[in-house]
């Protein structure tokens, strides 16, 4: 085998708390992840010597600043193979969008790369290798719903919630993690969320009780800049949305709800103000080994 390809999925944040900044400058949290259906395709091929990398969106980088080529660093750093990769990624996961794009992307590569030279490295290998990439990437190797704590990579898997409807909408400004968590006055955050109450109420497969209790405390830094933000959260509530949040950094807000007639005629409403508007469902846990 010589090549090989891999779907890989957004994620959402159905809540995020950030606990304390800590003395290395990263901060603690504490949030619930979960994959949703809307997928970057990442084909890999094996290759002499180097790594190359294409995509087509223009706002990718195809050097050493893209995450993926970091992956492919990682794994070569430490496999007993001394070749190389082609790396082609067809972007559907919108960019600096508070989805996890690169984060999965690559997740895909590692395990991609894993496959095409025999899986020579193990699972915890990889993870460490994902830990060091980001606190995003540990995450995408299985998805679904997991509670993430320490600096994001601290996962605990909970029951998976499966064909949920979601309406996802960005607007067409980026948001940088790093200004949000640089900006973040936690004696300004309002309120958290309860994730004792979230987590019963993904047990009990409870969406409507899940749908109230979502916060999101980078809202406090997000929202504040763009107030655009809590227009849309409002515009989705309007639209019949169980409930409506900021994923992750931003600015991509998202919207539960109950059926997918409702969410399809969210859509379509957005759809005249916003150009990246999408219905998605919840999804559970994947095998990124392709």
């Amino acid at each position: 085998m010589k090549e090989i390809t891999i779907s890989v999925p957004a994620k959402i944040n159905l809540s995020i708390d950030v606990i304390n900044r800590m003395e290395n400058g990263y901060h603690n949290v504490e949030m619930i992840m979960q994959t949703i259906d809307l997928f970057d395709n990442v084909t890999v091929q094996k290759a002499g010597r180097g790594i190359s990398i294409s995509c087509d969106h223009p706002y990718v980088p195809n050097d050493r600043r893209n995450i993926a080529w970091k992956a492919a660093e990682q794994f070569f750093s430490e496999c007993p193979y001394k070749e190389g990769a082609r790396i082609n990624i067809k972007k559907k996961i919108p960019v600096s969008a508070g989805l996890g794009g690169g984060s999965a992307d690559a997740a895909g590569v590692l395990k991609a790369l894993n496959s095409l030279y025999g899986n020579c490295l193990g699972d915890l290998q990889l993870k460490e290798m994902a830990r060091r990439l980001g606190a995003d990437v540990a995450f995408f190797f299985s998805g679904g719903t997991q509670l993430a704590k320490g600096i994001g990579d601290e996962l605990t898997m909970l029951p998976c919630l499966e064909g949920i409807d979601i309406v996802l909408v960005k607007p067409d400004f980026p948001v940088s993690t790093r200004w949000v968590y640089e900006n973040l006055d936690l004696g300004q955050v309002k309120k958290r969320p309860d994730m004792s109450r979230i987590i019963g109420a993904i047990e009990a497969m409870d969406v409507r009780l899940l749908a109230r209790s979502m916060e999101n405390v980078l809202e406090s830094v997000t929202v504040k800049r763009y107030p655009e933000l809590k227009d849309i959260m409002d515009r989705l509530i309007g639209y019949g949305a169980l409930g409506s949040r900021m994923s992750g950094s931003g600015p991509t807000v998202f919207g539960i709800f109950s059926d997918p007639a409702s969410a399809e005629a969210a859509r379509e409403k957005f759809l005249k103000d916003y150009s990246h508007v999408y219905h998605c469902k919840t999804i559970g846990r994947v095998d990124l080994n392709g």
